[in-house]
């Protein structure tokens, strides 16, 4: 459901605006990527789709099975460069999940684990549909995220608000997934339909 884009492979992201190739730099220097090559990484979140602001991080999500031995290793490799690294595991809807955070180049990361295959995770398949929405609504529908985000806005909560979605944000687009080109183009045009005031 990707269409034209490989979220597996960050080189997209070397040859595009100049903040993610700052951020690509970034990690590529961290080699963060070759180090959680076996946890499945994939870098998520706003910086890869261009709907960043100021205060946005770097997300990685990873497939994790075994916390205790992912922990170490980040700790063994990256604790005495990154002082500040922090890591915290808590249990949600029956899922446990451990989040890693520190501060680098000037960038605030969250390495996120699951058990969970990556591509299965939340966090990749919100992107994707944020993706996919963002490549019909053009660069005025990207300009108005990004404005709703820079007034407080999450990211899922400003697609809906942005495309009147109602529900809960953060489900209703993780149904959006699954759904057909068609499908998606059809709720665009409604969308646009009521801005130009045909209802």
């Amino acid at each position: 459901m990707v269409e034209d884009m490989d979220f597996l492979n960050i080189d997209y992201l070397r040859q595009g605006s100049a903040k993610q190739q700052q951020a690509a730099e970034v990690i590529d220097r961290l080699e963060l990527l070759d180090h959680l090559k076996c946890y499945h990484p994939i870098w998520v979140g706003t910086i890869p789709i261009g709907i960043d602001i100021a205060s946005s991080d770097l997300d990685i999500i990873c497939q994790v099975r075994d916390f205790v031995s992912f922990e170490r290793g980040m700790k063994e490799r990256y604790g005495e460069i990154l002082p500040g690294l922090t890591s915290s595991l808590r249990t949600v809807d029956n899922l446990e999940r451990m989040v890693i955070r520190f501060r680098y180049g000037g960038w605030e990361f969250e390495v996120f684990a699951q058990p969970l295959p990556s591509t299965h995770q939340n966090g990749y398949r919100h992107m994707v549909v944020e993706y996919r929405l963002l490549k019909r609504l053009g660069e005025v529908g990207r300009q108005s995220i990004i404005e709703l985000k820079k007034s407080g806005y999450k990211t899922e909560p400003a697609f809906a608000k942005l495309l009147n979605i109602p529900g809960d944000p953060y489900v209703e687009l993780l149904k959006m997934y699954d759904w057909s080109e068609d499908q998606l183009d059809a709720m665009i045009k409604q969308f646009t339909d009521k801005e130009n005031g045909y209802e």
